[in-house]
């Protein structure tokens, strides 16, 4: 009889829920997906939904919930921190003590609750485990390795931050632990913070921030704020830290010490935050590569898998694939607290005595990431027929080939694929394409489709075959979790930008795919594999044919503030309100100059959240 394990990750930010059959995922989407809500917090119901109806299940069916971290256990690490604190986190406790003594304390019955309005059969136990315990089976249970290190840090889940695991079988070994307040992923959100972007979903453009400054305040965080071990281990220096005792992460501490008051969101960029990106940015790498040495030290393992939220920090993650401490990387593609029901579930089933299955001829056990709702057309179809929505259906090869030519033509295509990708990567299921060769493209899909900050970089795309001829990659990278360099061959030498600085590095040429390189001449990659995405692989290789390029520009299917999109209505919608010239729906293709006029009763931007 099939054991089918409902992961659920719920209540603090970017929640979702995941299904494993006998110890193989089979679906996992975000909360946000279905709800519109940008890092939903909340109950996962639609996922939930969508994970019983990808399996044929009912409730009942479900063997056991699994709750992806510790609730008993983070109470006391709230409660510590509030008595540590006393008086001046008083506001904050008074705020907050109500929901621990109720429904946060016994989340397993609140789970239980939430899940009995979703069905009327009988809803199984829950069991709850350690935040850092499944972010590590999600990191070691779908890898390809029968054994490795595993590595996880993040904010704080429990009580720890940084963990240490020795992952063999189905089993795992907790080896090393760093506990809250001291914590990598909050020294990171806290730069985030005092630059001006948001916590929990800002970190990234820190990260992208970052080349564009030089780390001339790297020596005073290692002195100020973060005594930094040689085994990687590391305490903060609390005073300089808001984070504590109220509801701000940084105040005077960080003020003192780099020039005065934090930027507030939309205010222009400066050459301080450029410097405090990178300068935060090269003290973690620090960190993490020293942490990975301790991690091999500690398991004697070749190979090492990452999660939790600093692993989504694709520039370190390239950093330690390049050091060659370990013979090789895997990192799970929804390595934040999403990817926490996933792990939770896998747990679960491993207790239970489910095996670990691999796809034939090898590789990992996540489907490429593509474990979220379908749409078929005939769906796709009677959605476009319903509103009259003027498309073609050219077949498999014609949507290919057509495709394909307006890319080479400088078109802007949407893509909307099969299953829909579980984590914050677009992977070619949900995507917006466009030709990497061109130099305008980068700020096009900027402030014209993505309407966000024109320093943000995109990835390439790039058959698996050829990247080794674009970029410096020591292995494969199918979930866009490594920053490499752009090989020597095709980098272009330009002069006149030695002077340049700031955002005019933009400016500068660097290579033979400006669109996806950026000022530091690094690339986020995702390799692309015929067995991993057929339709996807097809497209690029059609590509190259016709231009001689073996990739293409992939950014997320959505606009700043929104969650990627879901439904053939929601990418319709897209591609009408922004400059996308082309839409591949499934197998229908809509071009932009044959749609009627598009209506809205008000300014959608108008509703887009600053950050």
């Amino acid at each position: 009889m099939t054991d089918l394990i409902l992961g659920v990750s719920a209540f603090y930010h970017d929640s979702a829920a995941a299904l494993v059959s006998d110890g193989v995922p089979v679906a996992a989407a975000q909360e946000e997906r279905f709800s519109r809500r940008r890092h939903d917090p909340s109950f996962p119901a639609e996922a939930v939904r969508y994970c019983l109806r990808e399996a044929g299940a009912e409730l009942g069916d479900i063997s056991t919930v699994a709750y992806y971290e510790d609730p008993v256990q983070k109470f006391r690490r709230v409660m510590a921190t509030f008595v540590g604190t006393a008086p001046s986190g008083y506001p904050v406790f008074r705020d907050r003590l109500p929901e621990w003594t109720t429904w946060r304390l016994r989340a397993a019955n609140t789970v239980r609750e939430r899940l009995a309005r979703l069905d009327a059969g009988p809803v199984p136990q829950v069991v709850c485990q350690e935040h850092h315990e499944s972010h590590a089976a999600s990191a070691f249970l779908p890898s390809p390795y029968e054994s490795a290190a595993v590595l996880c840090v993040d904010g704080v889940g429990d009580w720890a931050t940084t963990t240490i695991w020795h992952g063999r079988g189905t089993t795992l070994s907790k080896r090393a632990e760093i506990r809250f307040p001291h914590s990598l992923g909050l020294l990171y959100s806290a730069f985030t913070y005092f630059c001006g972007f948001k916590v929990d979903s800002g970190e990234y453009k820190l990260m992208g921030l970052a080349p564009y400054g030089t780390p001339r305040w790297a020596d005073v965080i290692r002195r100020e704020l973060i005594d930094i071990k040689p085994d990687g281990s590391f305490r903060l220096n609390l005073r300089r830290f808001a984070y504590l005792r109220g509801r701000t992460m940084t105040g005077r501490g960080f003020e003192e010490l780099f020039g005065g008051r934090r930027r507030l969101p939309e205010q222009p960029l400066t050459q301080r935050e450029f410097d405090l990106a990178a300068s935060v940015q090269a003290v973690v790498e620090e960190v993490l590569l020293l942490l990975a040495r301790t991690s091999r030290e500690l398991t004697g393992e070749k190979n090492l898998c990452l999660a939790g939220g600093v692993a989504l920090n694709c520039v370190a993650n390239g950093k330690i694939s390049r050091a060659e401490t370990f013979d090789s990387l895997w990192v799970q593609p929804a390595a934040g607290d999403a990817g926490g029901a996933l792990g939770a579930s896998l747990s679960a089933a491993a207790r239970r005595g489910a095996k670990r299955v691999r796809p034939k001829g090898g590789g990992d056990a996540m489907s490429g990431a593509l474990l979220g709702p379908a749409f078929d057309d005939h769906e796709i179809g009677a959605y476009l027929d319903r509103h009259a929505i003027p498309h073609s259906r050219p077949g498999r090869h014609g949507l290919v080939e057509e495709v394909a030519a307006a890319l080479a033509d400088g078109q802007v295509v949407g893509w909307f694929q099969g299953r829909m990708e579980f984590g914050p990567r677009a992977l070619g299921a949900r995507s917006i394409l466009g030709d990497p060769r061109d130099p305008r493209m980068q700020s096009t899909m900027n402030l014209k489709i993505k309407f966000r900050e024109s320093f943000r970089p995109f990835a390439p795309a790039v058959l698996a075959r050829d990247a080794g001829d674009y970029f410096d990659l020591r292995q494969d990278s199918p979930y866009m979790l490594l920053v490499a360099g752009i090989a020597d061959g095709q980098r272009v030498q330009d002069d006149g930008g030695a002077a340049a600085s700031g955002l005019d590095l933009l400016r500068v040429p660097r290579s033979t795919v400006p669109a996806v390189t950026h000022v530091d001449s690094s690339a986020r990659v995702q390799t692309v594999r015929q067995d991993s995405d057929p339709l996807f692989h097809d497209l690029l290789t059609a590509f190259r044919r016709r231009t001689g390029c073996p990739m293409l520009v992939n950014t997320s299917f959505n606009v700043r503030g929104e969650p990627i999109v879901h439904t053939p209505h929601e990418a319709y919608a897209c591609f009408m309100r922004t400059d996308i010239d082309l839409l591949a729906l499934g197998g229908h293709l809509l071009r932009k100059d044959r749609q009627p006029a598009w209506r809205e009763d008000a300014d959608w931007r108008e509703e887009i959240p600053l950050d």
